[in-house]
């Protein structure tokens, strides 16, 4: 009888950890994009008391994106080498005292170094690239579909740190709401040191070792996969994705306030496609496991172009059942490539290496939303609008989905439907 609840037991034990895999990789997702995403609502505060160009407010975004995506390959090889409790701690802290610190700043260079470079490692310290690497040691058969859960964590987080940061900033100013987001995470710093970061490391010893389940033959550390086309592949789909959708999205609630609605409804707009990106990057990852990856991920850029092309006529009229469709369209495909794009990854490049390559490939995505984001500012200051960022934003999602079209390169990392 003892012996058959012991048997229970580690039954039961066994069956909650892939759970709690998943459960932290959304939340350490959330926590990281969330808080990023914020700096949306602090552009118009910031100019209003600084008076600072469109453009170089942007920058300071586009800093954190490039850091993160830079520091990507640098995350994958603490996490191979150190594990997650070091990466994940290190990352609480970055961010947590990157936040805290500008709320204190007065000058353009002190968000450069507080929220472009700390803000930036530390969001890649616990952004998608250990979590990619975590869940594939946890799922196999189901792995997009897992990736596409954990990718969900950035649209909860915009749903919820966005519109709460533009009530913080309402209620008690801008400082005092980037005081509260540092402290918070600073918080939860010494929690995260608690969790059983030794039996998350190890995976499932249900599944068979990486390089067995892959079938392939020796494992590709980053050198050798930057020589091979399907990576620069991965890479041009990710890059240009990201150029195009943070041409859009870092002044997505400057704009619909600059044509006509409120603050608050436009935080809200943006939270709300966060909300619906939550749908739209789990239903990605089961497409990708059900039907392929080359059609899950053009029903994604299929739906962010006409998403697009909605928010352009909205800048000749402006309506509430267009914003809605923008948010429908726009928030249902935010984020869809990147569960298509790590269980590529995974499946392409198994066994050791592999955080560091999906790393490599995270940073050119994240030096394109780099990109974005400041093409975005310079534009609007040069046009005076933002059409030019917008027609410029649907060249880019035809460049990133050409590869699925052009190319039979990443047909073998399909998988037979279950």
């Amino acid at each position: 009888m003892h012996k058959n609840e012991a048997e229970a037991a580690r039954w039961r034990s066994a069956a909650a950890l892939p759970v709690l895999v998943l459960a932290l990789c959304f939340a350490f997702n959330f926590i990281g994009r969330g808080v990023g995403d914020t700096y949306m609502v602090f552009l118009l505060p910031l100019g209003a008391e600084f008076g600072w160009h469109r453009s170089q407010m942007t920058s300071v975004y586009s800093a954190l994106m490039v850091v993160s995506g830079l520091a990507s390959p640098l995350s994958g090889i603490v996490f191979e080498r150190w594990g997650p409790r070091v990466l994940y701690a290190g990352g609480l802290a970055l961010l947590g005292a990157g936040y805290y610190l500008v709320g204190q700043a007065r000058a353009l260079w002190q968000f450069y170094l507080c929220i472009g470079l700390l803000g930036g490692l530390g969001a890649s310290a616990i952004g998608m690239v250990p979590a990619a690497a975590l869940i594939s040691r946890w799922f196999d058969r189901r792995m997009s579909t897992a990736i596409g859960l954990a990718y969900a964590g950035f649209g909860c987080g915009a749903l919820l740190m966005v519109p709460l940061a533009q009530t913080l900033i309402d209620s008690r100013g801008w400082r005092a709401a980037y005081h509260l987001i540092g402290g918070t995470l600073l918080v939860l710093l010494p929690l995260s040191l608690v969790l059983p970061w030794r039996r998350i490391r190890a995976g499932s010893a249900a599944l068979p070792p990486p390089m067995a389940r892959s079938g392939a033959g020796m494992p590709l550390p980053l050198r050798a996969a930057l020589g091979q086309r399907r990576f620069w592949l991965l890479v041009q789909v990710m890059f240009f994705t990201a150029v195009g959708m943070y041409l859009i999205i870092v002044q997505s609630v400057a704009y619909l306030v600059d044509i006509g609605f409120t603050p608050l409804q436009a935080a809200g707009a943006f939270g709300s496609a966060g909300m619906l990106s939550v749908i739209g990057v789990s239903a990605a990852g089961w497409l990708a496991d059900r039907y392929g990856h080359k059609r899950a991920a053009t029903v994604s850029f299929t739906g962010t172009f006409l998403g697009t092309v909605v928010l352009f006529g909205m800048s000749f009229q402006s309506t509430h059942w267009l914003l809605g469709a923008y948010v429908l369209l726009f928030g249902l495909c935010q984020g869809a490539r990147g569960p298509v794009i790590a269980s590529l990854s995974a499946r392409l490049f198994p066994g050791p290496g592999q955080a560091a390559i999906y790393g490599a490939i995270y940073a050119c995505m994240s030096v394109g939303s780099g990109l974005g984001a400041l093409l975005s500012g310079v534009l609007h200051d040069m046009s005076g609008g933002y059409r030019a960022s917008f027609v410029l934003s649907m060249v880019c999602v035809l460049a990133a989905a050409a590869p699925f079209w052009t190319s039979r390169i990443l047909i073998p990392a399909e998988r037979p439907k279950p």
